[in-house]
């Protein structure tokens, strides 16, 4: 959310926009009209650098301002629709979002984006979002859940065999690296690192035939 720019970290510190407290004040104020639409929230490694130096969170004074979730590490939302009542025609629809913003360098696409699919094999969710590579990739992925259901097997005759068969359902998953807000130049150029596309992924929850979920750019 911050630049906050210091002297040991990348970017120019003399071009700067105001201190970190600064930008925070900025920010925050920016976001709070929209406060109710905003669900969660998470540290970034540019705020990280002032909490290595000093100990201080801005991210975690946003939040509170804002009045919104917060968890430095990452945020896992449960995301439900309907009336709460799974017997009835309005039944809610619930779906499981893993965010947190990433590490560590990268240079390709493919190995930015293979972060967020290792994140994909440790906390179950319908979509995971990473950030920090300042590249947009989303890909769908499927693994199987065990069904908890299960009937008794029957032979060619009809008679029971005296085991239960179960099965497995294909679970979908939406990987999404999300963009960047930074246009070329500075340190990505002097760095070596290519120009990138600042379109927003936009993820839409079906609500119907549940786990639907799609993810546009």
């Amino acid at each position: 959310m911050l630049e906050a720019v210091i002297k040991s970290s990348k970017g120019d510190i003399h071009k700067q926009k105001g201190t970190a407290q600064e930008q925070a004040k900025k920010i925050a104020n920016q976001l709070y009209p929209y406060r109710k639409k905003l669900l969660g929230m998470t540290m970034g490694n540019h705020e990280k650098r002032i909490y290595d130096s000093v100990g201080h969170d801005y991210c975690k004074d946003i939040a509170e301002f804002l009045g919104i979730p917060y968890r430095a590490e990452g945020i896992l939302l449960k995301i439900s629709f309907g009336d709460k009542n799974n017997r009835v025609e309005g039944r809610p629809y619930t779906y499981w979002l893993y965010m947190t913003h990433g590490y560590g360098g990268a240079r390709t696409k493919s190995a930015k984006a293979v972060k967020v699919e290792r994140t994909g094999t440790w906390i179950h969710a319908d979509v995971y979002i990473m950030s920090h590579d300042h590249v947009v990739n989303v890909a769908p992925d499927v693994y199987l859940m065990p069904d908890p259901r299960t009937r008794k097997e029957k032979d060619s005759q009809g008679h029971e065999t005296g085991f239960t068969i179960g099965s497995v359902q294909a679970h979908r998953k939406m990987l999404v690296k999300s963009n960047a807000y930074l246009k070329w130049g500075g340190y990505s150029e002097m760095g070596g690192f290519p120009p990138v596309d600042l379109e927003v992924p936009i993820i839409r929850f079906a609500g119907t035939g549940k786990p639907r979920v799609k993810v546009e750019v």
